[in-house]
């Protein structure tokens, strides 16, 4: 073999080796899989009600101007809303808010946002969120929770009951003011 045929044999080994070294070196990656995400699919209703029953007794509706309803965990969210929460003895608890949600595993309800709450004896109440607990029939009013009735001004951190604010029980912070909007 000559010298010629030598050098062209290792150029032409070279040139092979540089165009296997450009081909395994430019492959493009491949493509990841897409992630398949699940939607949650979600009805919506406008002007809606929903409301708990137990044995044949109303505990409580909420009507709202927008409501979604998981389909799967049957959750609710609702946007503007307005409620009643009925006590044993008839007295009625009115609650006019920004929004709330509604678990159906528990069936508690977190209202929240600009929280009016009135009840059928005349007292008031405002807090930053009423909270329903379902197990223990628990209304509670959370967050610089102020409630007034008749010449008593009570305040604190969450103001409970379990009978529609007729009896409350004070946490955190409870101040009690007779003569109501004093301070």
């Amino acid at each position: 073999m000559s010298k010629r045929n030598k050098i062209l044999l290792a150029l032409g080994i070279a040139a092979f080796a540089a165009l296997v070294i450009w081909a395994v070196a430019t492959v493009p990656e491949a493509p990841k899989p897409t992630e398949t995400s699940q939607d949650t699919k979600v009805m919506t209703y406008d002007g809606n009600t929903i409301r708990e029953e137990k044995d044949g007794r109303t505990i409580w509706e909420l009507t709202a101007e927008h409501i979604q309803v998981d389909v799967e965990t049957k959750n609710v969210t609702f946007e503007t809303l307005t409620g009643k929460f009925y006590a044993k003895d008839g007295r009625t608890v009115e609650i006019h808010a920004d929004g709330g949600n509604y678990d159906d595993a528990t069936k508690d309800i977190a209202i929240t946002g600009n929280v009016a709450i009135t009840t059928s004896d005349g007292a008031k109440l405002s807090s930053k969120e009423l909270r329903w607990t379902a197990k223990d029939e628990l209304l509670a009013a959370v967050g610089d929770a102020t409630a007034v009735k008749d010449d008593m001004k009570a305040s604190g951190d969450r103001i409970e009951s379990t009978d529609g604010f007729n009896k409350i029980k004070i946490i955190g912070k409870a101040h009690l003011v007779k003569g109501g909007t004093s301070e």
